[in-house]
């Protein structure tokens, strides 16, 4: 029986959208750990019905990013020093294998449009626009995702990577943003070469400076982390 295919293009809901635009938030740190938050507020904020806050709130208590609490309330959660660890474990596995199959897979159109990404991220350094950074710094690693045709892999990266996040944006300055864009420009330039060991030991470097950061950041913000899991 012939059958004609339906193409279904998926509609974000509006618990999803609530839900995007709370971790966004939480992510960026403009709702920092530890600040009380409410259905009723963000309901009226947002012009929805609490359904949709309520069904949000449990997605992100679940992945570690609120608290929440019936007696004393809602609030955002401490930084999870052992979430970040986990997530910096699981990144590197995935990315090291995405370049090495980068390696052998990336056209040189591919390599240029890389290269065009680090040119807008020099951009962004010079102007110490760290909002602008930390989007193309997403943009970079999620297009050799695509390019080395694994682009599936860029969700489990985002999704592993969301408690690194709120380190990134705290110890984006200008310097950390300069070594940054340079370890970019060491990534493709391995991948253009089609060394796959300079490459994973360029990731590993890569993503490994968030140990040192944490410790800078928690000399200066001890009470927006804590050792255990949220």
């Amino acid at each position: 029986m012939p059958l004609s295919t339906i193409h279904h293009t998926p509609t974000p809901t509006v618990a999803d959208q609530v839900f995007d635009e709370l971790q966004k938030h939480i992510l960026t740190l403009e709702l920092p750990p530890s600040t009380k938050i409410s259905e009723t507020e963000v309901a009226n904020k947002m012009g929805v019905s609490r359904q949709p806050v309520r069904e949000a709130f449990k997605r992100l208590a679940k992945l570690g990013f609120l608290e929440i609490r019936p007696q004393s309330g809602t609030k955002i959660s401490l930084i999870s020093e052992e979430s970040v660890l986990r997530a910096r474990f699981i990144r590197i596995a995935l990315e090291v294998h995405t370049c090495q199959a980068a390696c052998d897979r990336l056209t040189p159109d591919g390599i240029k449009q890389l290269r065009d990404l680090i040119e807008l991220q020099r951009a962004a350094v010079s102007a110490n626009d760290r909002v602008t950074f930390h989007k193309l710094d997403d943009e970079f690693h999620q297009k050799i995702c695509v390019l080395a045709d694994v682009g599936y892999v860029w969700d489990l990266i985002r999704d592993s990577k969301a408690h690194m996040d709120r380190i990134r944006m705290l110890s984006l300055n200008e310097t950390s943003q300069r070594f940054a864009l340079e370890e970019h420009i060491e990534i493709v330039d391995a991948i253009a070469a089609q060394d796959t060991e300079i490459v994973a030991q360029v990731v590993k470097k890569h993503l490994s400076r968030i140990l040192t950061l944490i410790e800078e950041i928690k000399a200066t913000n001890h009470s927006w982390f804590t050792d255990g899991q949220p």
